[in-house]
């Protein structure tokens, strides 16, 4: 059995006193896998039934919309209607803006290449450029009268350039999604929505942005997401400036929607918003608050919960165990060893998926050493179970690959 290690910079990971409980969580994780190998990780599930209801951690205010196009029906409504900074979530107003009247093959190559990134990278310049070249809180304004949006506002008064705090809802995010899917011309659907769906694991400002539907939902998926008050977020052991400090616009617009300064600027914000299925079936919008001082990994491992937990149909999800990790800078790589490539690096503390784990090169934390590595599917490579939270070299229950 494996003793509490210390963590690179002198931290210990918190699992011994929970070593019994996780082992116990994994036990029943894991008792669908019936395949000890690698490809037991591409196995699918079907969602939980109707009967499942948003589960939300403790300390996190949500917003939640689960639309099921085939029904017509909202699966899920928790405060649907509740007003969140939108992060990065506006971006896909500021594109749609952009697009409206005109397909994507009118833009300029240098608009149509800041739409990519913006939408796959969710790149902060390429959304200040148009925020700031088309009319800044202006576009909300025509958006909102376009589709209808009841509970969108513009920034703040105090804040007219920051397009991140925009006031966006659950259900107000559910009827973008609809109006691309089953209104737009279907050259913008195509476009917006096949930029959504080759949305890159590391953003930009090298955050991790695989967290909610991308992480709780096989594929087809497409997404947009969105996080602000964060100061690291994976991908890269640190960031430079947290995503809540947006750019202003060169020109401010003294007008205030009503609502628009009660949202909350100050908690840290994590949005998951998307559809999910054969024939993008689900539209599904998540939007969380946290506790002032939360780190990126922990409100990505309270999302991911919160997402699973969803009545979702079409939705299928990805075989394996969730289990906690700790340290900070731990790296996901190629093979079973630390001499292999680097395929990127997790948000400290977070929850991964295994999918099976097996031997390899052994790694040292002073005084424990461990050979056993986990095979991460949703990354496609292996970390070392030294920084799993779990006290065993090899986790109970998790198959050999």
């Amino acid at each position: 059995m494996r003793t509490l290690s210390r963590a690179p910079g002198g931290t210990f990971p918190r699992i011994a006193r929970r070593g019994v409980v996780r082992a116990g969580i994994l036990a029943a994780a894991v008792a669908a896998l019936v395949c000890p190998t690698a490809t037991a990780a591409s196995a699918e599930s079907p969602s939980p039934p109707p009967a499942v209801r948003a589960d939300v951690p403790a300390g996190v205010t949500a917003g939640v919309a689960v639309f099921d196009r085939q029904t017509g029906t909202f699966t899920e409504q928790l405060n649907s209607a509740g007003q969140f900074r939108s992060a990065s979530v506006v971006k896909l107003l500021i594109a749609l803006d952009l697009l409206w009247n005109r397909g994507p093959d009118a833009l300029p190559a240098a608009d149509r290449s800041r739409i990519d990134t913006m939408l796959r990278g969710s790149d902060d310049a390429a959304a200040s450029t148009f925020w700031a070249n088309n009319g800044s809180g202006a576009i909300i304004d025509r958006m909102v009268a376009r589709l209808g949006l009841t509970d969108t506002a513009r920034p703040p008064s105090t804040h007219p350039g920051y397009w991140g705090y925009t006031a966006l809802s659950a259900r107000d995010t559910v009827r973008i999604y609809r109006y691309l899917l089953d209104s737009a011309p279907a050259a913008v659907r195509d476009y917006v929505l096949g930029n959504l769906r080759q949305s890159t694991r590391c953003a930009t400002d090298g955050y991790d942005q695989h967290f909610g539907i991308a992480g709780s939902f096989n594929r087809p998926w497409a997404v947009k997401q969105g996080w602000s008050g964060f100061s690291s977020g994976g991908c890269t052991a640190t960031t430079a400036t947290p995503t809540a400090v947006k750019e202003p616009s060169a020109t401010a617009d003294p007008r205030t929607p009503t609502g628009a300064d009660a949202v909350d600027l100050t908690r840290p914000a994590l949005h998951t918003t998307g559809v999910v299925g054969a024939g993008d079936r689900s539209v599904v919008a998540v939007f969380t608050l946290h506790p002032t001082g939360t780190s990126y990994g922990k409100a990505y491992t309270d999302v991911g919960r919160l997402t699973r937990s969803l009545n979702v149909p079409g939705a299928t999800r990805p075989a394996g165990a969730w289990i906690g990790t700790w340290g900070s800078g731990v790296r996901v790589r190629t093979q079973a060893t630390t001499t292999s490539g680097a395929v990127t690096t997790l948000p400290a503390g977070v929850e991964v998926l295994v999918g099976c784990q097996k031997r390899g090169q052994q790694v040292s934390s002073p005084p424990y050493v461990n050979d056993w590595w986990a095979y991460l599917p949703q990354y496609g490579g292996y970390m070392s179970n030294i920084y799993l939270s779990v006290p065993e070299n090899q986790v109970p229950g998790v198959p050999v690959c």
